[in-house]
């Protein structure tokens, strides 16, 4: 026992190292964890009693167990067997696939990413691009919601801005969990949505295990009271209108309700621009084929070098106003309880479809759009009694005038069209440059399902409000 035993240098460092990674590994890492751990939960505490809606316990959860509880849950275990069995492929097989789908879904939260850096970008990015105007809001119904009941947001989505925009304007209400697409599922941007407790989601997915988990998913954070964001038109809008919506995400939030447990009430949001920053390229998109969106990294960076250097050179203007719109909460309960035995999600999807079209709100570029579209050339005078006749004919609109100045509201829209060379003044009237009418027509079509057609061959179709599409 006392002998000497002889061993090589390299291996009495290899042996030493492994061992102060095995000391580190089970001594030190549990406790550094736990230390942070304690740190986090104190500053969530204090961070909760500013909020209306607390960040709850299954937001804060760590990614590793929330994807074990995912994966190991009843329905998807049985959604692997049948996976398994209808492609003759072994069930460990399914599971791991399974599992890869749970590991892309689930995000991993961070509060002090969130609250620390997420809010403070929004927040500036927002004021640096736009002057943000909250529009209609139904304060009595906000705060009359259930303390208890999980709150799902749901948007028209006019452009990537949206999420800036309500993050930015929901921040003292609570921390949102978003649906988000494929596009941002790119490094190192993915880390930082999946840090913000954004969830992907593949819009167009027909694999019935990814549509599961995904669903199960949906539901576990649901009746954890887990306050979230969605966009039930599954996309960009290509032509400014609102679009039908999909039922997908909102028959998962309906599915395996229970009402007699927490609550489910939906607040429609609504968002509209003076200028949108993907037009051209949603305009073009709508004309291809294939629905391919053309931005190129190389057009991205080009266009933000040249916003620093309009900056730079004090040139720089804010792209007009953005305003966003809260709408009187809808309950999960109510519709359940009116439907009777039928599924509630089509009636619910039509109803908040419409909630959210009546409360759009009318800026400026938008109603000079649709005034010139349907009027044709018009003077500045014409365009001002323009917006006088509408506010007139439509009391319960939500028309917003900057400075509560008419003349300011026609002046600044038609200033913002002409700068970007899309209205031209011949004499002293303003005319579209034909080679843009379809992007006059894009920021018409975001009101025209308030206002009404502004052409025979452009008239809105009303029923794509009423009809959902597929999931």
């Amino acid at each position: 026992m006392s002998s000497i035993v002889e061993i090589p240098l390299w291996l009495l460092v290899l042996i030493i190292g492994f061992a102060v990674i095995a000391a580190f590994d089970r001594v030190m890492v549990p406790s550094v964890r736990w230390f942070f751990r304690r740190r986090l939960e104190r500053a969530v505490a204090r961070l909760n009693e500013k909020l209306e809606r607390p960040i709850q316990p299954f937001k804060l959860a760590r990614r590793h167990d929330m994807i074990q509880r995912l994966i190991y849950d009843p329905q998807v275990s049985q959604a692997v067997a049948d996976h398994a069995a209808a492609e003759g492929i072994p069930e460990s097989v399914a599971f791991e696939e399974a599992r890869r789908y749970a590991r892309e879904i689930v995000p991993s939260f961070s509060a002090s990413a969130y609250f620390g850096f997420a809010i403070r970008a929004a927040r500036f990015l927002s004021n640096a691009l736009y002057r943000v105007r909250l529009g209609y809001q139904d304060e009595d119904g906000l705060k009359a919601i259930d303390t208890n009941a999980t709150v799902i947001f749901v948007m028209n989505h006019r452009s990537n801005m949206d999420y800036v925009l309500v993050t930015y304007l929901a921040a003292e209400r609570s921390a949102l969990s978003y649906a988000v697409g494929e596009w941002a599922r790119v490094w190192p941007l993915s880390g930082l949505i999946r840090a913000m407790g954004a969830y992907f989601i593949r819009r167009k997915s027909r694999n019935e295990l990814y549509r599961k988990v995904l669903a199960r998913y949906v539901r576990l954070a649901t009746d954890a009271g887990v306050t979230q964001a969605i966009f039930p038109e599954g996309g960009l809008s290509q032509s400014g209108a609102l679009m039908r919506p999909k039922l997908g995400l909102l028959k998962y939030i309906v599915d395996d309700f229970d009402p007699g447990g927490r609550d489910v009430v939906f607040v429609p949001v609504a968002l509209n621009y003076d200028r949108v920053l993907e037009d051209r390229i949603l305009v073009a998109a709508a004309h291809d084929p294939n629905g391919r969106f053309n931005a190129r990294i190389g057009v991205i960076a080009g266009n933000a070098v040249k916003q620093v250097w309009l900056r730079v050179t004090g040139r720089y203007h804010r792209f007009g106003y953005a305003a966003v719109s809260f709408g009187t909460p809808l309950s999960l309960k109510e519709v359940v309880g009116g439907a009777g035995a039928s599924d509630p999600t089509v009636p619910l999807a039509r109803r908040l479809s419409r909630e959210i079209g009546a409360i759009v709100p009318i800026l400026p570029v938008p109603l000079v759009a649709w005034l010139i579209l349907k009027n044709g050339p018009m003077t500045r005078a014409d365009v001002e009694t323009g917006f006088s006749a509408t506010m007139r004919a439509h009391p319960d609109s939500h028309v917003y005038l900057p400075r509560h100045n008419r003349d300011y509201a026609a002046e600044t829209g038609l200033r913002h069209l002409i700068e970007r060379r899309v209205l031209v003044l011949r004499g002293d009237r303003y005319e579209v440059v034909p080679e843009e009418t379809e992007l006059l027509r894009f920021y018409a079509n975001s009101i025209r399902h308030i206002l009404g057609p502004y052409g025979a061959d452009h008239a809105a179709d009303a029923a794509q409000l009423s009809a959902p599409a597929g999931s």
